[in-house]
């Protein structure tokens, strides 16, 4: 099989690109990033439900203690 110069460039790039391992770094660091991004994203929905109860408890502490501070 014969190459003109612009496929013997091109050969010889993909050669080098697959062979290369510097690029694997920034995958696995890509990879680790995207795992903590969901790992986070289902401690904060998970937690909803508990989060929305101490709102709804403190929301109704504020509204006993303006009342009470008013003096209604």
């Amino acid at each position: 099989m014969r190459f003109n110069g612009r496929e013997t460039e091109m050969a010889l790039w993909l050669h080098d690109f697959w062979l290369e391992e510097e690029g694997q770094d920034l995958v696995e660091y890509s990879l680790l990033l995207t795992f903590i991004a969901f790992t986070c994203a289902a401690l904060v929905f998970s937690g909803t439900p508990y989060v929305n109860g101490i709102w709804i408890k403190e929301n109704a502490n504020l509204v006993s203690a303006n009342s009470t501070a008013s003096g209604s």
